[in-house]
């Protein structure tokens, strides 16, 4: 070892050694999703004439884990008709899929986050061939929740002309975190 400069040696045999060691602290993982996906098939409750209005609507709702916090999406698909004008954007007063962290209980389980996400401009544009098929993908929920919270999502459209309001389309929840 150089005595002459004992500061400048330690400091080299420090790189080599930090250089050669495996770091021992990782970065956090992201949460590991678990989903379940449910399609529903949807009358137009606004329109009775003869051409098909029927919607197909999949939603895939997920949840994780990470500590004591909960993380949900739903990733919402949909098959409109063709039948609707491409200029006229009359079809729903209102569309939302409402999104929900549930715990996990003995009776009814409790709510204990939830949020609405708007669709109704998302539904009604269309391809310029009256096309009406698309995709939304929630921003995420979170919320510090015990064992056995799960995601929950309910599609609720309010038709027009029908004079009903918002009706609720209630989705398969995704499996426990």
């Amino acid at each position: 070892m150089n005595t002459k400069y004992p500061l400048l040696a330690a400091a080299a045999a420090l790189a080599v050694l930090s250089a050669t060691t495996p770091a021992t602290a990782t970065p956090a993982a992201a949460p590991g999703y678990r989903c379940s996906t449910s399609t529903q098939t949807i009358d137009d409750a606004g329109y009775s004439g003869p051409a098909p209005d029927n919607w197909d609507v999949t939603i895939e709702t997920c949840a994780a884990r990470s500590g004591p916090t909960v993380y949900a999406y739903a990733d919402v698909r949909w098959d409109g008709p063709h039948f609707y004008s491409t200029t006229d954007a009359t079809i729903f007063d209102g569309a939302k899929v409402r999104l929900q962290i549930m715990a996990s209980r003995e009776g009814t389980d409790p709510v204990v986050a939830e949020r609405d996400f708007q669709l109704k401009d998302r539904l009604e544009t269309a391809t310029s061939g009256g096309d009406r098929d698309g995709h939304y993908r929630t921003p995420t929920i979170s919320h510090r929740a015990g064992s056995g919270a799960y995601a929950n999502a309910v599609l609720y459209l309010d038709w027009h002309k029908d004079g009903r309001g918002y009706e609720g389309h209630d989705y398969k929840g995704s499996p426990t975190v």
